[in-house]
């Protein structure tokens, strides 16, 4: 028999618990939802999460409402998950970052005080260092950096944590310097045709391009999708004209589109700087 769905007067988030306690159950759940992993699920917390700041970036605060339901559910997916192998409960997910969110915050919930937001940046930076020497993670100031990271974030990541101790370039302007040199670098390896040394110094080019967004403040994922968006509407462009001229890009040669390409490009640089 079916499971009467759970009351709608309840709380809704133990409403929203009871009902993935049911689509879990054994007997009588959703096969699909008795049969995922931790593994199987993480995609999907990812992919909402990416949907989250979609909706951000796009300013559609109702499609951000649904979206952070969507990102709340893949929490209680995995609590749920571990609650069953009794690990861990949705509450002590709960607990554990209200607990957290206290011990970063002495100046709100205790007598410490800060001067600036650099101050509390350091204080914020020694805490967490603390924390992960009293859970044993790794001996490198490194270790922790989470390996599932985009790789863009994770090089952002990686050179923060190396710049807290001093290993860093001055500013910006050395950066530059340095995506030069691995751009040339990349160059030698292309016209040698060695496949791996091109594959090792793109990526290089690439985690120098990181370590310039976060000297300059730019989320590079952030960038990036700019940049898509972007290269998406443009496109569309080359191909709405082309159509009008009763023709499509596969009818079409590169020197057409690139001039139709150049025709939005120059439009682009007259108007606001939008995707």
């Amino acid at each position: 028999m079916p499971f009467d769905p759970p009351s709608p007067d309840l709380p809704p988030l133990q409403r929203l618990l009871q009902v993935m306690a049911r689509l879990r159950d054994p007997e009588g759940g959703c096969p699909w939802d008795r049969e995922q992993t931790f593994a199987t699920i993480a995609p999907y917390t990812v992919e909402e999460a990416y949907e989250v700041v979609d909706a951000i970036e796009r300013g559609d605060l109702a499609h951000l409402k649904e979206e952070l339901g969507d990102l709340l559910l893949q929490v209680v997916f995995h609590s749920r998950m571990a609650e069953e192998q009794g690990v861990f409960a949705f509450d002590d997910v709960a607990q554990a970052i209200a607990d957290k969110m206290i011990r970063r915050h002495p100046h709100v919930f205790a007598a410490e005080s800060y001067r600036d937001v650099e101050e509390q940046t350091a204080a914020w930076e020694a805490i967490k260092a603390q924390e992960r020497t009293e859970k044993g993670r790794g001996a490198s100031l490194l270790d922790d950096v989470p390996a599932g990271l985009p790789g863009l974030t994770r090089a952002v990541k990686l050179t923060k944590r190396a710049a807290r101790v001093g290993f860093d370039w001055p500013s910006a302007r050395e950066v530059v310097a340095k995506l030069r040199e691995e751009l040339e670098e990349l160059e030698a390896e292309i016209e040698a045709e060695d496949a791996e040394g091109t594959h090792q110094e793109l990526g290089d080019l690439l985690f120098v391009c990181a370590n310039l967004a976060r000297k300059l403040n730019v989320d590079p994922e952030a960038a990036v999708r700019f940049a898509n968006a972007k290269f998406m509407r443009r496109f569309a462009y080359i191909e709405q004209r082309l159509a009008e001229r009763g023709s499509s890009p596969a009818q079409s040669d590169l020197a057409e589109m690139d001039a139709l390409w150049n025709e939005v490009r120059r439009a682009d640089k007259q108007g606001p700087k939008t995707p």
